[in-house]
C-alpha cells in the first residue's frame, strides 16, 4: 500500500470549535453584550452544521442587531477561518509523515474562500503536499471524486491505497471505505455510530492518527 494519507481539516487538522469561541468572544467585546452569550452562540452554531443563514438570523433576532444578516455572515466568513488553531503537534506531525516519504492531503468540504483561508491561516497548507474542497470542486464528501482529486494533487492514485483520517463517520469514515482506502476516526469523544461499518481504527486526537501511520 503507498504512502498516502488524506485528512479532514475542520475539527481533524485544525480546532474549529476554538476558532468559534475566539470568533463569538470577539463578536460579544465587540458589540457589548454578555460574556454569556457565548455559549448561546456555540451552541446555536451547532458544530457548524446549522446553516449560516438559519444562525445569524437567529444572532441578528436575539440581539436586536441592525446588521442585515447578509453582513453578518460575510464579516464571519472573512474572520472566523483567521481564528482557527491548528490542533498541537498537527503541523509538526504533518511534517514528519513528509520526511518519512509520506504525500499528505486535506479533503474538506466548505465553502472555497473559507477552506482556503482555514488552510492558509492555520499553516497547515504549508505542510501538506494538495488538497480538495468542495467549494471549488462542486463535489462533496464522501463522493469518491473529491478524494481521487486530493489524491492527485499529491501525485498519486486511489488505486493503491493509502489513509483516510477525519472526524465525521459518514464523510470521513464512510467516503474513504467506499473507496478501499484504510480509515482512522477521531472521536471526539463520541460513541461510534454503530448503524456504520467500523473504521480501521478509533482515535482521540490527530497526532496519534499520525504516529500510527509512522510505525505501520
Amino acid at each position: 500500500m503507498q504512502r498516502l494519507a488524506l485528512f479532514d481539516l475542520d475539527n481533524t487538522l485544525v480546532d474549529r470549535a476554538e476558532g468559534l469561541r475566539r470568533w463569538a468572544e470577539e463578536f460579544v467585546a465587540e458589540r457589548r453584550l454578555d460574556i454569556g452569550d457565548v455559549e448561546w452562540m456555540i451552541e446555536a452554531d451547532g458544530d457548524g452544521f446549522v446553516p449560516k443563514e438559519a444562525f445569524f438570523t437567529r444572532v441578528r433576532e436575539r440581539f436586536e442587531l441592525q446588521d442585515s444578516v447578509e453582513d453578518l455572515w460575510a464579516r464571519y466568513r472573512s474572520r472566523h477561518p483567521r481564528l482557527i488553531p491548528p490542533f498541537p503537534g498537527a503541523l509538526d506531525g504533518l511534517g514528519r509523515l513528509r520526511d518519512a516519504g509520506w504525500r499528505t492531503g486535506v479533503v474538506t468540504n466548505g465553502f472555497a474562500d473559507v477552506q482556503m483561508s482555514t488552510l492558509v491561516c492555520s499553516g497547515v497548507g504549508d505542510v501538506v503536499d494538495g488538497w480538495a474542497i468542495s467549494g471549488a470542486e462542486r463535489v462533496r464528501k464522501p463522493d469518491a471524486r473529491l478524494f481521487a482529486i486530493a489524491a492527485r494533487r499529491c501525485g498519486m492514485t486511489l488505486s493503491d491505497g493509502g489513509w483516510m483520517i477525519g472526524d465525521s463517520a459518514s464523510a470521513d469514515i464512510g467516503g474513504g471505505q467506499i473507496i478501499g482506502l484504510r480509515t482512522v476516526w477521531i472521536d471526539r469523544g463520541r460513541p461510534w455510530p454503530g448503524e456504520l461499518q467500523q473504521p480501521d481504527h478509533i482515535i482521540s486526537e490527530v497526532t496519534d492518527a499520525i504516529e500510527l501511520l509512522l510505525t505501520s
